[in-house]
């Protein structure tokens, strides 16, 4: 009972790092490069689901299945127009730069989110309680405990996998994409907006990093300005561990990731290293399988 306890804490906080690695691995597929102010969305979806909550209380009671979709719905649509504005002014210009250029204006636009976050008229330093936005409930199974949080982690994760997997492989504006991500030369000649498909890819992947902060909310005891910062590092392995730039692989490296972690806090003796189990995992795929479990190894030609 005990694996089973682990193994459904381990799936629910591997959802959480699939949805974010997803974010990751979508921007560097379109424009091979990582977006590490990504994880400084899912804290900016957390605050705007924290604000919008006692708004949407007015029209809809809270904690309820209703009121945490529009919660949820307008924190998306907050956080993919930030994704957008940030692509447009932060990344936009320096397209044909170097990779590295934009590399470092990535850590650049993450510290300036997290530090602005921290004024005490934007958010604030101090920690700040989730609202309640879905009623909680414990399902027991003789010794086994499966909370109701748990079951909406897995099920939103699943569906929203299937939502982009649709929307990737069974649309226009997929094909797009992964024209794009082949080759945008060629997919502009053939008539592909450049612009309009990298915009769209940020505005999916930060509505996606919006998710994924109001579940991480609901598991932890709060939310501050620096929250993302150790998801989004582990969601980045994930993201590494999978194949950087292969949309299975992100789900499958933020699943993997999320299982070592928790049964790694459940081990004695190892529940001190299980920040450093997924640095150690980072280290080894760099060195014996750089693409990743799923990725496809490429020859750059120079």
């Amino acid at each position: 009972m005990e694996f089973l306890q682990q193994l459904i804490n381990g799936l629910a906080l591997g959802s959480i790092y699939a949805l974010i690695a997803l974010g990751y691995t979508m921007v560097y597929g379109v424009l091979r490069f990582i977006n590490f102010a990504h994880s400084d969305v899912l804290m900016l979806g957390a605050f705007s689901a924290y604000y919008l909550a006692p708004a949407v209380a007015r029209v809809l009671p809270l904690p309820s299945i209703g009121g945490a979709l529009v919660v949820g719905l307008l924190a998306c649509l907050i956080c993919a127009g930030l994704g957008v504005l940030i692509e447009r002014l932060a990344y936009r210009p320096l397209r044909s730069r170097p990779k590295l250029t934009v590399l470092i204006t990535a850590i650049g636009v993450s510290l300036f989110i997290e530090y602005t976050g921290q004024h005490r008229a934007v958010f604030g330093a101090d920690t700040k309680r989730f609202p309640e936005l879905m009623p909680g409930t414990e399902f027991h199974l003789g010794s086994l405990i499966v909370g109701s949080n748990d079951l909406v982690v897995l099920v939103t994760t699943l569906l929203l996998l299937a939502g982009l997997w649709f929307i990737v492989h069974r649309t226009k504006v997929g094909t797009a994409m992964r024209a794009v991500s082949h080759n945008q030369q060629a997919a502009a000649l053939m008539g592909v907006d450049i612009n309009r498909i990298i915009a769209f890819t940020f505005a999916l992947g930060s509505a996606l990093a919006a998710v994924a902060g109001i579940l991480y909310a609901l598991k932890a005891p709060g939310i501050d300005p620096l929250m993302g910062v150790q998801p989004g590092l582990r969601a980045f392995i994930a993201a590494v561990l999978g194949g950087i730039g292969n949309l299975p692989g992100a789900a499958l490296g933020g699943l993997v990731i999320g299982l070592l972690e928790t049964f790694a806090g459940g081990i004695s003796g190892l529940s001190n290293y299980r920040d450093g189990i997924a640095f150690a995992i980072l280290i080894l795929i760099l060195l014996f399988r750089p693409a990743g479990l799923l990725g496809k190894v490429t020859v750059e030609k120079v």
